[in-house]
């Protein structure tokens, strides 16, 4: 069966939703077997269009499924594209599964007009593969009982880490004077449902009991001039660092460096943590994790498994926890090496494509 992954986003775009797709087609079981069509020149979003910007999909997609003999459309983001495809199962014999992982189908369904698209989409979809539960239940609940059977969650997987680079680690213990210090690590954009403010408003308290804790935040985004003038207003400046811009290499070099991961996940007006593949990576690392209820995050951490989970909204809860982490060696070390072990075994990349091939075929 020829199968045609259909992306507005995808490598070398940066981003979560552009890596779950390139490692779909990196470990797709028959590799000759599945092409893309992206947007990465795009091809399929005409941006000089006042409106339906989208429809430049249809001709593109039209053009794909002839020249590839495409049987199978897997649908990458339910808006637009969805909705090309929908219109191309009408011209051809092919079928079409639609991927969500969250917050794309939040947004899909916020007004009403999409809300009807969106609906008819699904209905008429092949397969829905959900990225978390917490999706898996929201799609049920939108359509109620028209979807019987054709529900599937599979996680996203995790890759390992790069080999341990210990040049580059004693170069960033030396840069930023780490020798003695418990390392906190968050790892994402920085907007507001990744809850690194809340890190920042609980770190006083945190300093009274670790005083050697040290929080590091890698990534850049909207809330950055917020996040700096909180560090200002609490006077900060030598207890967190902020990297905007870390190489691969360098990232998996502070998964290895830190003792404790958090990313206090909050869900405003369903803006919510699709997953959270950075916790895996974190694990992989053999570190434990701190995290929120947000979404689908039930599905990467489980509490005194791989890691603590935290009211993201409740200060105290948050510096209480990290203090029990950093002041717990032996804690630290038993959620590490048991999230490591999980996701080594239940979170790997092959195996959770293997899940989605078997789904549509």
């Amino acid at each position: 069966m020829k199968t045609l992954l259909f992306t507005l986003e995808y490598p070398p775009f940066y981003g979560g939703v552009a890596n779950y797709y390139g490692n779909l087609v990196k470990y797709w079981p028959k590799r000759d077997n599945i092409s893309v069509l992206n947007n990465n020149n795009g091809l399929l979003i005409n941006r000089t269009w006042p409106v339906l910007k989208w429809l430049s999909a249809i001709p593109r997609l039209r053009e794909a499924i002839k020249k590839g003999r495409i049987d199978h459309i897997i649908v990458g983001h339910i808006l637009p594209l969805g909705l090309a495809a929908l219109l191309c199962r009408q011209l051809y014999p092919i079928k079409y599964s639609v991927i969500l992982h969250g917050l794309d189908f939040s947004r899909a369904t916020q007004i009403w007009r999409k809300r009807i698209i969106s609906k008819i989409i699904l209905i008429k979809a092949d397969k829905i593969i959900c990225a978390n539960s917490y999706t898996a239940e929201l799609v049920k609940s939108f359509l109620g009982g028209k979807v019987d059977g054709k529900i599937k969650i599979v996680n996203p997987g995790a890759e390992q880490l790069a080999t341990r680079n210990s040049q580059l680690a004693t170069q960033l213990e030396k840069k930023y004077h780490l020798n003695n210090k418990i390392i906190l690590l968050s790892v994402g954009r920085l907007v507001k449902r990744k809850g690194f403010d809340q890190v920042i408003e609980a770190l006083p308290e945190v300093l009274k009991q670790a005083p050697n804790l040290i929080y590091v935040i890698i990534g850049d985004g909207e809330e950055l001039r917020n996040y700096q003038l909180n560090i200002t207003n609490y006077e900060l400046s030598d207890k967190i660092i902020i990297i905007n811009k870390a190489a691969d290499g360098e990232r998996d070099a502070w998964y290895n460096l830190c003792d404790i991961f958090i990313m206090p996940a909050k869900n405003i007006n369903g803006d919510f943590e699709g997953f959270g593949i950075v916790y895996l990576e974190a694990n992989l690392a053999g570190k434990p994790v701190i995290a929120s209820l947000s979404g689908g995050v039930g599905d990467a951490v489980i509490d005194d498994l791989n890691g603590l989970i935290v009211d993201p909204l409740d200060l105290n809860e948050i510096a209480r926890t990290v203090i029990k982490l950093a002041q717990d060696t032996n804690l630290r070390r038993r959620l590490g090496e048991q999230g490591r072990e999980r996701a080594i075994r239940k979170f790997n990349w092959p195996g959770q494509v293997e899940k989605i091939y078997k789904i549509i075929m």
